[in-house]
């Protein structure tokens, strides 16, 4: 069977399934099965799920775990996150607790702006461009006032917009650069939508003025569409304590040791970017757990994080380390443009519920929520690294997996358990184990 396909997308979802399973798939039936266990028993629950995206044919489970103990700005919370990795809930979790009885995480906005680009080309005399903008740019503003209005009233819309000449970089590429607020949502509907009337506008002024007269078409617009890198929609948050209070029971002396070896750990992260980028992504375990749960775009997110951690022009860490006044600070910027409504706020069932269970949050305290699971996590990893090392506990969280690799039952399973808590896990180590006790 042909492997090319035309109208896929036309099929109805059981036609779709017939014919995947049938052209790539050895034991039809089973491949049918696999697919329909995943099927939510709530029709119209599964029917929703099937409308998120195109050529929907089954649901692809993610682990929903919790991580209590979380003090933010005097206000405990306990956190969801969606990940498939072993000891990232644990890991959270452990640094919430850790830190809930050394003054907690403390957050602040450092701005909400984020940013929509149209990008255009234009042949004639720069000076004539930026005369023809400075005497539109508020007609400019105005013709998008009936997009704008809703969001204006709730204290966001377009803040500025200014003309950017790209041409040392690219021969006749500018941009028109627009600062928005969108409140609560993440915005990118909104964003674009006045990207692309205002692309319309723009030319439609240019063919009308006077300075343009001898050419049909003065500008000559590419594509409307809003940034992921948000530098100017940024978080931070914080954790500090005095050097001697962050292992009173062991001594002042293993405080200041374990404080200084954190601190190294930043500043390598600082310079060598091999280090960076997975310092960062141990950040991101944390981060876009709380994203997937709530809904938002962890590819988005992902995408300008990394940007931001590059705003220097070297890759660096996202974190900082010190001490000050004899006390121990670690902290942590991010750039996060999300929302607590529209997207999948409200039609996922499970997005809904976790967004209760932070309190119904605005957007702007969401920030803040995922900005501290952040901090949390490179803590919790840099904990780990500087002591006994991240490799330990991260095969006993993965003991489990393994097991279940086996199919190992509940019985061999405890006893897996038990034994593994003196000693080495691996793969093989467990393999062996199950061998000799087939219990």
């Amino acid at each position: 069977m042909s492997k090319k396909i035309d109208g896929f997308s036309r099929m109805t979802k059981s036609e779709k399934i017939d014919w995947i399973t049938n052209t790539h798939f050895s034991n039809v039936d089973k491949a049918k099965r696999q697919l329909e266990s995943y099927w939510n028993s709530d029709f119209k629950l599964q029917t929703r799920h099937d409308e998120f995206i195109e050529n929907s044919l089954s649901n692809f489970y993610l682990p929903l775990g919790v991580a209590p103990n979380f003090l933010i700005n005097g206000t405990f919370y306990t956190l969801p996150m969606v990940t498939e990795e072993s000891s990232v809930v644990a890991a959270a979790a452990n640094s919430a607790k850790f830190w809930s009885t050394r003054g907690g995480f403390k957050t602040k906005i450092l701005d909400t702006l984020k940013v929509g680009q149209i990008h255009f080309l234009f042949e004639g005399n720069p000076k004539d461009l930026l005369n023809f903008f400075n005497r539109r740019k508020s007609d400019l503003m105005k013709s998008t006032s009936n997009i704008t209005k809703n969001m204006r009233e709730r204290g966001g819309g377009i803040m500025n917009l200014s003309l950017v000449n790209k041409g040392e970089k690219l021969p006749y590429y500018y941009q028109l650069h627009l600062d928005i607020k969108t409140g609560d949502a993440m915005g990118a509907n909104f964003i674009n939508s006045c990207l692309e009337h205002l692309a319309k506008t723009l030319v439609k002024f240019a063919k009308e003025d006077h300075l343009f007269k001898d050419q049909e078409n003065p500008i000559d617009v590419l594509m409307s569409i809003l940034s992921n890198y948000v530098p100017q929609c940024v978080v931070q948050a914080q954790v500090s304590c005095a050097v001697n209070k962050l292992y009173p029971e062991i001594n002042d002396k293993y405080g200041y040791r374990f404080a200084k070896r954190i601190i190294q750990a930043v500043e390598i992260a600082k310079c060598e970017p091999y280090r960076a980028v997975t310092h960062n992504k141990g950040i991101m375990n944390g981060v876009d757990a709380l994203i997937i749960a709530t809904g938002n775009d962890f590819r988005a997110v992902e995408a300008g994080v990394h940007a931001y951690a590059a705003r220097s022009g070297k890759y660096s860490s996202l974190s900082d380390a010190y001490i000050k006044d004899d006390k121990f600070i670690m902290e942590l910027s991010l750039p996060l443009a999300v929302g607590t409504i529209g997207g999948l706020t409200q039609i996922h069932p499970m997005v809904s519920w976790c967004l209760e269970l932070i309190g119904k949050p605005s957007a702007e305290k969401l920030m803040e929520i995922i900005a501290v699971a952040g901090l949390a996590q490179n803590f919790a990893a840099l904990q780990s690294l500087v002591t006994e090392g991240i490799q330990k506990g991260h095969m006993k969280m993965h003991l489990l997996n393994i097991l279940n690799q086996f199919n190992a039952d509940e019985v061999q399973k405890k006893a897996a358990i038990s034994y593994f808590k003196n000693n080495r896990v691996s793969v093989k180590s467990v393999e062996k184990f199950l061998q000799k006790n087939k219990l």
